[in-house]
């Protein structure tokens, strides 16, 4: 069996804006979707950026659990379901006790059942410009869903419609990659 390996554009080992807690983030290069005005483009193309092993994925992850004491994994992209090890890696990451929330610009019936079965909760649907959604965190248009897979999250809804102070994180690792809210 061939060791599954990952298209990763950009990884935040500690982030409080992508979901609730302390999170280790993985942005994924690679999509077909093509939303009009995504907040990701340079994300878009379907090309090679940092090629990493499940095994890498996984030393990365642990580290920023011990280093950070992160609460769960957020897959962002690009398009994170175009990742062959998504299952895998979810299910490993979970056995580790961190929660998994998996972005899709697919509509959730469409997300492969064995790899929903893994993660926690899954946002889907791809974002809409003329609908921008101002009331809830983390989504960015209102035909975006938060379908909670497993109770992990659910008893922490409140944090996607909670006030809260806006958030800029600034990366700094092979360039520079900016997250958070819009400001």
């Amino acid at each position: 069996m061939k060791t599954p390996k990952f298209n990763v554009a950009c990884i935040n080992k500690c982030t409080e804006a992508e979901g609730p807690g302390k999170r280790l983030a993985i942005w994924f290069q690679g999509c077909y979707k093509r939303c009009k005005g995504c907040c990701n483009p340079k994300l878009l193309e379907l090309k090679p950026a940092h090629i990493l092993t499940i095994d890498q994925l996984l030393l990365i992850i642990a580290a920023a659990k011990k280093r950070f004491d992160i609460e769960g994994v957020t897959y962002l992209g690009g398009e994170p379901t175009l990742q062959q090890g998504l299952t895998e890696l979810s299910r490993v990451i979970r056995t580790t006790g961190l929660g998994v929330i998996l972005f899709t610009g697919k509509q959730e019936c469409e997300v492969p059942a064995d790899l929903k079965c893994e993660v926690d909760l899954v946002i889907d649907g791809g974002f809409e410009q003329n609908k921008l959604d101002d009331k809830r965190n983390l989504v960015g248009s209102t035909n975006q869903r938060l379908i909670f897979i497993t109770n992990r999250y659910r008893s922490r809804e409140q944090w996607f419609y909670a006030s809260r102070p806006k958030r800029v994180e600034i990366n700094v690792s092979n360039g520079l990659f900016i997250t958070g809210d819009k400001v």
